[in-house]
């Protein structure tokens, strides 16, 4: 997974006009739950984490209209990574009267450098969880309710089979179809989103 979902290019034409307030929204509904959790994994308090993610979402409004895609391999997630990567350092090498409160652990934490590989890393698992969330409440809202709950026993939960079958009331033959029927609509979902 990478830390930031994809973007969509039409998302990313409207959001470089400021004044489609909508498409910022989604841009922000879609972007701050990631850049909030990697401030949180870089040892970053709640409210430091939040006023992280203010100054990259400050920054973004204010030099997106410089992005622009050099060929189909560069991808948004990837300019993204380094505005969130720059924000953390320049968040860790501010005065002492300025650096977010925690245990001298945290903070040592924050000032060792991070390798462009981990951070890479970061971003990919971020980027697939947020993928899978989205993917998630979609198929949620077009399978049968209990078709997605012994999905969500058996693969979130990890209950194994016939348990999750009894509790169910449902044969184990059922809860593999169920299960597989979802896997099948998750990964289409996330592919389809992908080629986008």
């Amino acid at each position: 997974m990478t830390e930031f979902p994809e973007t969509q290019t039409s998302l990313l034409a409207s959001i470089k006009s400021l004044d489609d307030r909508q498409a910022w929204e989604r841009f922000v509904v879609l972007y701050r739950p990631a850049i909030y959790r990697m401030a949180r994994k870089k040892g970053f308090q709640p409210a430091d984490a939040e006023d992280l993610t203010q100054r990259v979402l400050a920054s973004i409004a204010g030099s997106i209209h410089r992005w622009k895609k050099a060929d189909s391999s560069v991808r948004f997630r990837h300019w993204l990574r380094r505005v969130v990567k720059n924000a953390v350092i320049n968040a860790a090498t501010r005065h002492s009267h300025d650096v977010p409160i925690g245990d001298l652990g945290e903070q040592e934490l924050l000032l060792v450098p991070v390798s462009d590989s981990e951070t890479e890393k970061q971003i990919e698992a971020e980027y697939r969880r947020q993928l899978f969330q989205r993917a998630a409440a979609t198929v949620k809202t077009d399978v049968e309710p209990s078709t997605w709950r012994a999905f969500e026993l058996t693969v979130i939960e990890e209950m194994p089979i016939e348990e999750a079958a009894s509790s169910l009331k449902k044969s184990v033959g059922s809860v593999y179809a169920a299960r597989s029927r979802v896997m099948k609509r998750l990964k289409s979902t996330v592919d389809a989103w992908e080629k986008e």
